[in-house]
Parts: C-alpha cells; sequence; structure tokens
C-alpha cells in the first residue's frame, strides 16, 4: 500500500460527507457554502484578490489547457474515468498543500482524441480552517482503492483493497482516506459556479 504517498501529497484525491462549524461538505459531487462568507457577499477587495489568484492560476495552467501529454510528463497521472457531469481526474503526488498555480489534480475532459481541461481541484483530509480562495464551496469524495487505469472502489481501508481493479485486472496504485475537495472551474465555463463540484455543461462529454 501507498498510504506514505498519500502522506507527502499532504492530502491527494477524493471525499466523504462531514458537517464542521461554519462550512457543510455535503454528499459526493455537491458542493456547499462557507455559510459566512457567501451571506456576506464578496467585497471588493476580495473580489480584486479572487481575480488575480484566478489570472495566476490559468497563467500557470495555460500549458496543460489542451495537452494531456504535458501534463502527465510532468507527473499528473489517472485516478478516475468520466465521473458525470465532472470529468477525468489527474493526479501530481509530488504536488502538496494549497498553492493556487499548483493543483494536485486537474479535471479533463474528453472527446475523441481531444482533451481540455476544465477544472482544477485541491484535497484536504479536514476542512480548511480559512477559505483557500474567497467565497469558495466544497465537496467530498469517500476513502477509495485507486488503479492505474483510473478505476477506483470505494473502500474504508487501505488493507481491503482488491489487489487489481476489478472488471480490469488494473495494477493497484494507491489508497486514500475521507477528503474535501474543492474544484476551480477555471477552463471551462460552469453555470453551477465557479466552485461546483459539478457541471451541467460537460455533459456531452459524459460519454467521452
Amino acid at each position: 500500500m501507498r498510504t506514505t504517498r498519500l502522506a507527502r501529497l499532504g492530502a491527494v484525491a477524493a471525499v466523504a460527507a462531514l458537517a464542521v462549524t461554519g462550512w457543510l461538505a455535503p454528499a459526493w459531487g455537491q458542493t456547499a457554502p462557507h455559510t459566512t462568507a457567501m451571506a456576506d457577499g464578496m467585497s471588493p477587495a476580495a473580489a480584486t484578490s479572487l481575480a488575480s489568484q484566478l489570472a495566476a492560476a490559468r497563467q500557470a495552467t495555460a500549458k496543460y489547457a489542451t495537452n494531456l501529454a504535458r501534463a502527465e510528463a510532468d507527473g499528473y497521472f489517472i485516478i478516475t474515468k468520466m465521473m458525470p457531469n465532472m470529468g477525468y481526474h489527474f493526479l501530481n503526488p509530488n504536488i502538496s498543500g494549497f498553492d493556487v498555480t499548483k493543483p494536485p489534480i486537474l479535471v479533463y475532459e474528453h472527446r475523441g482524441s481531444t482533451w481540455q481541461l476544465g477544472a482544477l481541484e485541491w484535497v484536504f483530509t479536514s476542512m480548511p480552517t480559512s477559505v483557500p480562495l474567497p467565497n469558495a464551496t466544497f465537496g467530498s469524495f469517500p476513502a477509495a482503492c485507486h488503479y492505474a487505469d483510473g478505476t477506483f472502489v470505494p473502500d474504508e481501508t487501505a488493507a481491503t483493497c482488491p489487489t487489481t481493479a476489478p472488471g480490469s485486472n488494473a495494477k493497484f496504485t494507491f489508497w486514500h482516506p475521507d477528503l474535501i475537495t474543492m474544484h476551480v472551474w477555471i477552463w471551462y465555463p460552469n453555470p453551477a459556479g465557479l466552485y461546483s463540484s459539478t457541471n451541467p455543461d460537460v455533459a456531452p462529454f459524459n460519454n467521452g
């Protein structure tokens, strides 16, 4: 098992429902607001800060926007196949902590031979004590076993992970505990919101 690899990430890959004072992390694929921040609205200073941070994130990840091969060369590898209204998730295990210019997960849309970056994603082992980005909202993903072809199997303990992927026999790569997720849709418009876990506009890509 590569649980030590997980520790290096500072929390890599996917989710489980939690309730924490000030925030709620609801069911898989959903999001919920930091209630105070959402109720108060975004101040001009916060809006300016967010715009600056998103610009930095776009600049840093532009090289990956339509170039999955570049992302893979830089250390990203597949951890999920297409998740409906979300995308294929690719993880870089060498990235830890929160840096808006270094997302540990890239979420791609795919059709035919074309790959398009849709969202950046960060994951946390517990709810952040401060909001990483203004008005950020969070989702969740259950503890799971992951395999080399992107198959994943929810499982509460690493010890009970199947040694190969059910159905494909792909090689086991890693296990992670319940995690909190934060998607940021800066490469594909999302009518559900910048931080929504899912995006209805990527439905045409759900079948690859």
